[in-house]
C-alpha cells in the first residue's frame, strides 16, 4: 500500500482458516489491514505460533510494522454437545417448554443439557434471564437446587444447539474474568513478540490490574486491552480506562447482556471517554457480517463502520468476515474505502479537551495540545514526534488533528503497537545527537519515504536537551525543502 493510502482509523482482522496462510496475511496487509487479531477461544499454540511467526516474517520482507492481538478466551460460558437422532447437534424448543441445565456431564435424562459454568445453580436466582446463542433463545429460571441443576421456561420457540454461546445477563457470576485455559494460553503468550494482549469479559480494574501484575512478572512489553461486554463493566467503566492501555467495545456479547437499543449509546461513551483519557478504542463485532457469505456489503453495515469513524474509534475490527469468510480481502478493501471517504470529512478532526492542570504530564499534554491546534491553523501535513514511552504518540492521537502522526523511537515494541493508535506510524529512530540533527534525519526520512514532500509544512516536537530524552517540551515548525 503505497504511502499516500494510509487510513488513520486503523484495521484489525482476526486470523482463521480463510487467512492463516501466508499469502492471505500478505494480501490482507498489501490491502490495509494494520493489527491482526489471534482468537485463543479457538485454534492451537502451534497453530499460533505459525502465524505469528509469519506475520513477523512479512513484516520484515514488507518493511512493514502490523501488530499482533492475542485475544484471550475469558470466561464464556456454552451449552455442551447435543445429541439427537438425526445428528444436527441441535433440537427444538417450544415456548412454555421446561427443559434443566445441569454441570454433570453425559447426563442422558430427557430435556437436560449440560452447561460449563459450574456455579450456575448457586449463582443464578428465581426469575434470571438466560439467553443462548446471541439471544436467540431466551429462557426464565423457575427453579434451582444451588448445587448442579437449574430449572427453566423456554420463553420463545428457538432451537437450542451444540456448543453455543450462554450469557446470564441478571447473573453476577461468580467465574473469575481470567480463567484456568487463559492462564495456559498467557504462558504461551508470554513466549512471543505480540504487542496487545485483550482480556475477555473485564467486569473490574481488578480485572485488569491481575493480567498487568502477570505481564509484568513475565517482564513482557505488550498493552493491554479490557474488552467490554458485561454491564458491570460499564457500571466501572472509569476505573477499567484508567488500568488499560486500551478498551474494545465487544458489541456481541455486550448488545445481548445490555439491553440492545443501549448498546450505540455505551458505544459512543466509552469511545468519548477513552479520547478524553487517550486510550485507543476498538469498535468490534458484526460491523460488516454479511460479508462473510456476500461479496459486498449491508448499506447499513457501511453506516455502521461510519458511525464507528465518525464517533472517533481508533480502529475498527473483523471476526468472522476475515476468520472464516467467503471474501477476506474484500471484506477488508471495503471497509478500507468506507474509512478512507469519511476521513475526509473535517468533522472527524480536531478533539482537544481540557487540560488538567494537576497531571504530572500537564506541560507535556499542553504542548501536544498546541501543536494538534497550530496544525490546524498552518495546515500542516505532518505532526513528527520522538518518543521512548509512547505518550507523545498516544496524546497527539487522542486530539485527532488532521495531520499524519509520524514518531520515531528506540522502542522496538512501539513499532507495532503504534500500528493500533488512531492516525499514528513509527518508525525506528536511535541516534539523537543533536535537535538540529534529528529534526533533518527523521524529515530526511520520511520525505525518502513519500510521505512528506517539498513545500509540505510540518511540525516536530522533542525534547531539549535531545540527549536527556526527557518530556516533550519543544515545538518546531518548517517547510520541507
Amino acid at each position: 500500500m503505497s504511502a499516500s493510502n494510509f487510513t488513520k482509523t486503523k484495521i484489525i482482522a482476526t486470523v482463521g482458516p480463510a487467512i492463516s496462510d501466508k499469502a492471505n496475511l500478505r494480501a490482507l496487509i498489501e490491502v490495509g489491514v494494520d493489527v491482526f487479531r489471534l482468537n485463543f477461544s479457538h485454534g492451537s499454540h502451534e497453530a499460533h505460533k505459525k502465524v505469528i511467526d509469519t506475520i513477523h516474517s512479512l513484516n520484515k520482507e514488507l518493511e512493514t510494522s502490523v501488530a499482533i492481538l492475542a485475544d484471550l478466551q475469558g470466561p464464556k460460558i456454552r451449552v455442551g454437545k447435543i445429541e439427537n437422532k438425526d445428528g444436527s447437534g441441535k433440537i427444538a424448543l417450544k415456548k412454555g417448554d421446561k427443559v434443566f441445565f445441569t454441570t454433570k456431564e453425559n447426563v442422558k435424562k430427557k430435556n437436560y443439557y449440560y452447561i460449563s459454568y459450574q456455579d450456575i445453580a448457586k449463582d443464578i436466582d428465581i426469575s434470571h434471564r438466560v439467553l443462548v446463542d446471541d439471544g436467540k433463545l431466551e429462557l426464565k429460571v423457575i427453579s434451582t437446587n444451588t448445587v448442579d441443576e437449574v430449572e427453566l421456561e423456554v420463553m420463545n420457540d428457538a432451537f437450542i444447539s451444540s456448543n453455543k454461546g450462554v450469557n446470564l445477563p441478571d447473573t453476577e457470576i461468580s467465574i473469575p474474568s481470567l480463567t484456568e485455559k487463559d492462564s495456559k494460553d498467557l504462558e504461551f503468550i508470554f513466549t512471543q513478540e505480540v504487542h496487545w494482549i485483550a482480556l475477555s469479559f473485564v467486569r473490574s480494574a481488578k480485572d485488569m490490574i491481575k493480567l498487568r501484575g502477570l505481564s509484568e512478572f513475565k517482564n513482557h512489553p505488550a498493552k493491554l486491552v479490557a474488552k467490554i461486554e458485561k454491564p458491570e463493566a460499564l457500571n466501572e467503566i472509569d476505573e477499567i480506562i484508567a488500568e488499560s492501555d486500551a478498551i474494545m467495545v465487544a458489541r456481541g456479547d455486550l448488545g445481548v447482556e445490555i439491553p440492545v437499543e443501549k448498546t450505540p449509546l455505551a458505544q459512543k461513551m466509552i469511545v468519548r471517554k477513552c479520547i478524553e483519557c487517550a486510550k485507543p478504542v476498538i469498535i468490534a463485532t458484526q460491523m460488516m457480517e454479511s460479508m462473510i457469505t456476500n461479496p459486498v456489503p449491508t448499506r447499513a453495515e457501511v453506516s455502521d463502520v461510519g458511525n464507528a469513524v465518525f464517533d472517533g474509534a481508533d480502529a475498527v475490527m473483523l471476526s468472522g468476515e476475515t476468520a472464516v469468510g467467503k471474501y477476506p480481502v474484500k471484506v477488508v478493501k471495503t471497509m478500507h474505502s468506507i474509512i478512507r471517504q469519511l476521513e475526509n470529512e473535517e468533522s472527524i478532526y480536531r478533539r482537544a479537551g481540557k487540560l488538567n492542570k494537576k497531571s504530572d504530564k500537564f506541560l507535556s499534554d499542553a504542548i501536544c495540545n498546541t501543536v494538534c491546534s497550530l496544525a490546524h491553523q498552518i495546515k500542516a501535513k505532518a505532526i513528527i514526534g520522538m518518543t521512548k514511552s509512547g505518550y507523545t504518540a498516544f496524546t497527539v492521537s487522542s486530539k485527532r488533528p488532521n495531520a499524519n502522526i509520524f514518531v520515531f523511537t528506540e522502542n522496538i515494541a512501539l513499532l507495532n503497537q503504534a500500528s493500533l493508535i488512531w492516525g499514528v506510524r513509527a518508525f525506528y529512530y536511535n541516534k539523537f545527537s543533536s535537535t538540529d540533527q534529528t529534526i533533518a534525519d527523521v524529515q530526511a526520512i520520511l520525505k525518502k519515504k513519500g510521505y512528506i514532500k517539498v513545500g509540505d509544512v510540518v511540525i516536530n516536537t522533542g525534547s531539549m536537551p535531545i540527549a536527556e530524552r526527557g518530556p516533550t517540551n519543544t515545538i518546531k515548525v518548517s517547510t520541507i525543502r
